[in-house]
C-alpha cells in the first residue's frame, strides 16, 4: 500500500502513530538546518519535517527536494510546538516527523504557481493542462462535475428500474 492517509485527513487524535503519505511538493523551507516542507495531495497540505539529528542521510535528501516533486514520506505525527500552530489549515495542529523518504518523481520547475493565487494565462494553463488540474479551483471544479453527473446517472438509473417492474 503506498499510503495509510491522505495529507488533508491526519489530525490531532492521530499524534504518536506513524503515517505514509504521498504527495506533491508545495513548499520547502530551509530554516537553519531543520527542512520543513508543505506536502499537498487532493485532501489538503501538511507540513514535514527534516531534522539532522534524526538522520542526516534524510536530511541531505530532502535538500534537494522542489516544488512539484512527487514522494512518499513515512513518519510520526507529532503535535505542533506552541506558537507554531497554523489555524488557517485543517492540519495546523500537527507535522510530520520524517522518518522515510522516497522520490517518485522529479519535476521541472513549473511555469506557473499550483497554489491557485496568482491570474495564469489561459493558453499556458491549456499547454500544461496537467498542472493546471492541481489546483484547487479546477480540483474543485471535478469534483462538482463528478457530483452532478452521479447524481443525474443514478436518476436515470433509478427511472429505468422503475418502467421494467411488473405494475399490478
Amino acid at each position: 500500500m503506498m499510503r495509510s492517509h491522505r495529507c488533508g485527513d491526519v489530525r490531532s487524535s492521530d499524534a504518536g502513530s506513524e503515517v505514509d503519505l504521498c504527495g506533491w511538493i508545495d513548499s520547502r523551507r530551509d530554516h537553519g538546518g531543520v527542512i520543513f516542507v508543505d506536502l499537498r495531495d487532493v485532501s489538503g497540505v501538511i507540513q514535514v519535517v527534516f531534522s539532522p539529528e534524526a538522520s542526516q542521510e534524510l536530511h541531505s535528501v530532502a535538500e534537494e527536494l522542489r516544488n512539484e516533486f512527487c514522494v512518499r514520506i513515512t513518519g510520526e505525527v507529532r503535535a505542533r510546538r506552541p506558537g507554531t500552530v497554523n489555524p488557517k489549515i485543517a492540519t495546523g495542529e500537527i507535522e510530520i516527523a520524517a522518518g522515510a523518504l522516497e522520490v517518485l518523481t522529479r519535476s521541472e520547475t513549473p511555469p506557473f504557481h499550483i497554489d491557485g493565487h496568482q491570474e495564469v494565462d489561459e493558453i499556458l494553463r491549456l499547454r500544461h493542462r496537467y498542472l493546471d488540474l492541481r489546483r484547487p479551483h479546477m480540483q474543485k471544479n471535478l469534483m462538482l462535475r463528478h457530483r452532478i453527473v452521479s447524481a443525474i446517472r443514478r436518476f436515470f438509473d433509478d427511472e429505468a428500474s422503475s418502467r421494467s417492474r411488473p405494475r399490478c
